[in-house]
């Protein structure tokens, strides 16, 4: 990771991301190499896994246990990760479980594309025409996106077939509610599992 995707993705101020890593840095929680790429230290890693991991229970929470809706919860689980007790933490866990996804689709921790392909999923932008899915996870850091996808009827578990990848890079969707069109970043959002048998 560069510091300038970090601000970018972080929508931070560069010298925001300086400031930051200073002191990450500092705590021996990052390594910058020589070519500028910022990496986790072992110690690092274990932080953000445990950070992750806190996240991702409090999102089962908030839907398992309270009956949250799956595109409410991510801010929610945000502003919660920080106040969690290792004590609740370890009931949590005890409750719900470490593995699993997420109300979202999504593991503790990201997989990348390649990896997910491996595995036969694929992302709505790059879904086969006339082909049957079932939506597997979604990107749950935009909470616009995640109303949008909720308010069309899209969320993990829905079965859904592609009619058509447009020329603009639309792609046409038909749901059980009917037919629907998505831009590009919406349907890259989207990873699925082609159905069988039907």
């Amino acid at each position: 990771m560069i510091p300038a995707l970090l601000a970018h993705w972080l929508e931070v101020s560069a010298p925001a991301v300086t400031m930051a890593l200073k002191r990450l840095k500092r705590d021996g929680f990052v390594e910058v190499g020589a070519d500028g790429i910022v990496r986790l230290t072992a110690t690092g890693r274990e932080t953000a896994y445990r950070t992750a991991l806190r996240h991702h229970l409090i999102e089962r929470m908030l839907t398992e246990i309270f009956g949250m809706e799956w595109h409410e919860i991510h801010e929610e689980a945000e502003r919660l990760e920080h106040a969690v007790s290792p004590a609740f933490e370890a009931k949590l866990k005890e409750k719900l479980g470490e593995g699993g996804a997420c109300p979202h689709g999504n593991q503790v921790l990201p997989e990348s594309p390649a990896q997910r392909k491996q595995r036969g999923e694929t992302q709505l932008s790059d879904a086969v025409e006339g082909q049957r899915y079932t939506v597997i996870s979604l990107h749950e850091r935009d909470p616009k996106l995640l109303l949008f996808l909720h308010s069309n009827g899209i969320g993990p578990g829905q079965s859904l077939r592609v009619v058509s990848q447009n020329y603009d890079k639309t792609v046409s969707i038909e749901l059980p509610a009917g037919i629907s069109i998505l831009g590009h970043p919406a349907a890259e959002a989207v990873w699925l599992r082609p159905e069988t048998g039907r």
